[in-house]
């Protein structure tokens, strides 16, 4: 009878565009390795090639100079956009395009498999390795120097490979405890309208035996819920027929969201990491504050006869130096960015941190999950962060756009307007009384108020 019932077994139609689009990137999984090769081309075009030619002339056009090209198409056009993509479509980068992800999944399926040690399982090394990144990046000026992107980005992609080949068995080991910027997408995909939906209930009916699902983030996709671990690859689609590629609200993941579905550490990400360091990193080149503080140490150090850090002989792969561009960083440079950037990541992170603690506490909820409301306003403000680099970049080749800061103040303005929606919505599921509901969003817009005075500092007045 049961052998009879399973070559009965019709499976349910499946039909929808996306549905059919999901099922179509597991069936073409040569097209998507064809792109990901393609990517990492591109890829070691724009930031290897450039680092061994000598930088732009004076006078030199993103249409004349492959520097000025590729830092353009990198830092321009593609890490914005990654953030935005991901706010909208989960993680697709990671899944289809992410170079290092390939070349990681690549080494593992050809290199010695060992088994993960707990040490590289640490939860907490996505903040670290965003916060480690962010900073140095800053000090030798990633965005700027092609010598320097290829020192951060040539070194994590070789760290990458290196723990790919060492550990697992054809799954992207990095990807999922190590990748700087990991965490994250982990927390923008949650506002992401497409996700992979699993029915539990479906997997469980199908009375056919299947193979497990290659699934390179090594997640259990039977018991998936959550879009922030899912690298929207693609290839559990129609698995037992029970996933499907699917729409749903962008609030969904957040509002359903409970203490077991946030660790400490995302949160922490979002409140220190994207909220402080990625703020202060955007702000210290423009801020007056940065150069009244560097202008006093500088004078307290001539006062006081103590020139050494006041010399400018740092390496280029520890300090900016590029004397021929007139671009050096002193010792004091140094120590003045990683004082600004770390005092202001303090001063944001820990204000936010008290206000959704109390909030949280008045209201009776966790406070991670309060948290989560406002990946919104974190997204939306780092993508406005990373198009500084691509106005600056147009502005230099002599394009200026008019509508540029109603366009800026719309997007902080929904940032806003959207964090503050989701939070009301947590705190009124579960503050139990209208009192306690909005004593805690008086404190909850509060982190909402600072992080808009922030980036409108950066945008509108300095």
């Amino acid at each position: 009878m049961e052998r009879t019932h399973i070559l009965s077994f019709v499976p349910p139609a499946r039909s929808g565009r996306l549905v059919r689009l999901g099922d179509a990137m597991a069936r073409h999984r040569r097209l998507i390795l064809g792109i990901q090769w393609f990517v990492v081309l591109a890829y070691a075009v724009l930031v290897a090639v450039p680092a061994f030619l000598p930088l732009p002339p004076q006078g030199a056009t993103m249409v004349d100079n492959l520097t000025l090209f590729a830092q353009f198409a990198f830092w321009g056009i593609w890490w914005p956009f990654v953030i935005l993509s991901t706010m909208l479509l989960g993680r697709v980068w990671c899944g289809v395009l992410c170079p290092e992800g390939a070349l990681a999944e690549f080494a593992s399926r050809h290199g010695l498999g060992k088994a993960i040690p707990r040490w590289l399982r640490w939860s907490g090394w996505p903040f670290f390795a965003f916060v480690a990144t962010t900073v140095y990046g800053q000090l030798v000026s990633v965005y700027e120097y092609p010598k320097a992107a290829l020192l951060v980005l040539g070194g994590s992609t070789v760290a990458a490979v290196a723990i790919g080949y060492v550990y697992g068995q054809g799954k992207r080991v990095w990807c999922r405890y190590l990748c700087p910027v990991s965490g994250v997408f982990a927390l923008l995909a949650r506002v992401a309208p497409l996700h992979f939906r699993v029915d539990p209930e479906a997997w469980k009916r199908h009375p056919v035996r299947t193979a497990a699902v290659d699934c390179a983030p090594l997640l259990d996709v039977r018991h998936l819920k959550g879009n922030a671990q899912c690298h929207s690859c693609g290839r559990c689609s129609g698995h037992r027929d029970a996933v499907q590629l699917a729409a749903r609200s962008p609030n969904a993941e957040i509002l359903a969201g409970t203490p077991r579905d946030v660790r400490t550490s995302e949160a922490l990400l979002l409140v220190f990491g994207l909220l402080g360091v990625a703020v202060a990193a955007f702000q210290w080149t423009v801020s007056p504050w940065f150069i009244a503080m560097k202008q006093q140490a500088a004078e307290w150090l001539v006062e006081h006869e103590w020139f050494l850090p006041l010399e400018d002989n740092a390496p280029w792969w520890l300090l900016t130096h590029y004397p021929e561009a007139s671009d050096v960083f002193t010792w004091l440079d140094g120590a003045m960015i990683l004082a600004y950037i770390g005092g202001a990541a303090l001063a944001l992170g820990g204000t936010i941190l008290l206000c959704l603690a109390a909030a949280a506490r008045i209201a009776r909820m966790n406070w991670r999950v309060l948290a989560m409301g406002l990946i919104p306003l974190a997204g939306l403000g780092v993508f406005l962060g990373l198009s500084m680099l691509t106005l600056t970049q147009l502005r230099a080749e002599g394009i200026v756009f008019g509508w540029l800061d109603p366009a800026r103040a719309t997007l902080l303005g929904l940032g806003v307007a959207w964090s503050a929606w989701l939070g009301l919505r947590l705190l009124a599921q579960r503050a139990g009384s209208r009192p306690r509901a909005v004593t805690a969003a008086v404190l909850y817009f509060a982190p909402l108020a600072l992080m808009a005075a922030a980036w409108h500092r950066v945008f509108f007045v300095w």
